[in-house]
């Protein structure tokens, strides 16, 4: 890897700062709550960001993307969060839009693409299923053809956002004699189908944003199967090969290392910062280490990206793994540090809904505790640690 400095690298990243500065609607900064943006801010954010042309930042050029690269598009997520900007529908960004975009029909292109381009469509995913997590291949959700449409019935579970999506994009099993991967399907299913409900699961940090979707006999148009029936898993491996030096989540690990530095700065103790206090600051500095440490090694995963290297999949299960563990201790050593302040956890939450605004420091802190919660599920989501585990020992180790 070459860490010499890359000049074009800072000027794109000035380009991006400058198109914030102008840009981003004050009343929009700051205003994410969770993991992701209100759908409001979120919708009007994508149009903003389409009539810039960066409406698929993560998207070829032939697409109708920006045809980044993987180090640019890791500068862009760092100044938007650093900017405080809404987030994009990563479900229509990073997962479906790119499966989307290698296999979809043209009629199915039409239909999904400028949507999702002008913000009209939000996206969720209907992959995990009670007793089908990390073993996705067990997955029991049917879909049988009959006639011209599939008739889905099933139950997928921690279906993120699914009360805000517009569309779901779904695994189903349309051969029940097939090995378990060669039986599955990708599928296509209008959330306002006669048939599909959706119950809200609260989850540890207060927030509705998990749900269980239920499917019964619900009609889709043969038409919405994505490839043909049973490349499912093809499909799958694909849309999560996608992006593998932002499993660390580097701009969220930036952003709560500046908060505790901020805490250090502006808690006082006994009259004094908790920065003068040698246990914090000897703390603060070992963790900002393994950050900059997560930042060289989400370079070199990029750079092995950029190249096409096959071993970027087995380094991006390294990240995962360390990326996923320090957010979960920086966020608990921000809510040591903060004491009292930090029970409460919901304000700036509350705040947002009722169209409040606190300052953006204040914000940050109000919402620590509720984040400290969400980042309990961060070692488990998009593959737990045990089965990045199990990728490592496969593929670097040949064990």
């Amino acid at each position: 890897m070459d860490f010499r400095h890359d000049s074009n690298l800072s000027e794109f990243r000035e380009e991006v700062r400058r198109f914030l500065k102008d840009r981003l609607p004050a009343e929009l900064a700051g205003r994410k709550s969770g993991s992701r943006s209100q759908r409001p801010d979120l919708m009007r954010w994508q149009r903003i960001l389409n009539e810039h042309g960066w409406g698929a930042p993560y998207w070829a050029k032939q697409h109708g993307g920006t045809g980044w690269t993987v180090q640019q598009r890791l500068v862009f997520d760092e100044e938007c969060a650093a900017a405080g900007a809404p987030t994009q529908d990563n479900f229509a960004q990073k997962l479906v839009g790119p499966v989307l975009n290698h296999f979809a029909t043209p009629e199915q292109k039409a239909e999904h693409l400028p949507a999702i381009f002008n913000g009209e469509r939000l996206w969720c995913q209907g992959f995990s299923e009670p007793g089908a997590g990390s073993d996705l291949a067990s997955l029991r959700t049917q879909a049988v053809l009959d006639g011209d449409h599939y008739v889905v019935d099933g139950q997928k579970i921690w279906t993120s956002y699914a009360h805000q999506a517009d569309w779901i994009f779904l695994l189903v099993r349309t051969d029940l004699e097939a090995k378990k991967q060669l039986g599955i399907s990708f599928l296509l299913v209008d959330m306002k189908t006669p048939g599909v409900t959706v119950r809200p699961i609260i989850s540890i940090d207060g927030r509705h944003h998990l749900n269980e979707t239920f499917f019964d006999k619900v009609r889709v148009p043969a038409g919405n199967l994505v490839g043909a029936p049973g490349e499912g898993w093809k499909l799958t491996k694909f849309l999560l090969n996608n992006e593998h030096a932002s499993t660390a989540d580097l701009p969220a690990l930036l952003r709560l290392l500046r908060l505790l530095k901020e805490t250090g700065r502006n808690r006082h103790v006994d009259n004094a910062p908790l920065l003068a206090r040698s246990e914090f600051a000897l703390r603060l500095a070992r963790l900002e280490a393994e950050v900059l440490a997560i930042s060289v090694l989400v370079q070199r995963v990029a750079a092995m990206e950029a190249d096409h290297s096959p071993a970027a999949h087995a380094m991006g299960s390294i990240l995962k793994i360390r990326g996923t563990e320090l957010q979960q201790r920086l966020s608990e050593f921000l809510v040591e540090s903060l004491g009292e302040q930090a029970a409460v956890s919901r304000l700036a939450e509350d705040e947002a809904a009722d169209g409040m605004q606190a300052s953006k420091p204040e914000a940050e802190v109000q919402a620590m505790a509720a984040e400290m919660f969400f980042r309990r599920a961060t070692t488990i989501y998009g593959g737990t640690s045990e089965i990045q585990r199990s990728i490592i020992a496969r593929s670097i180790l040949d064990l």
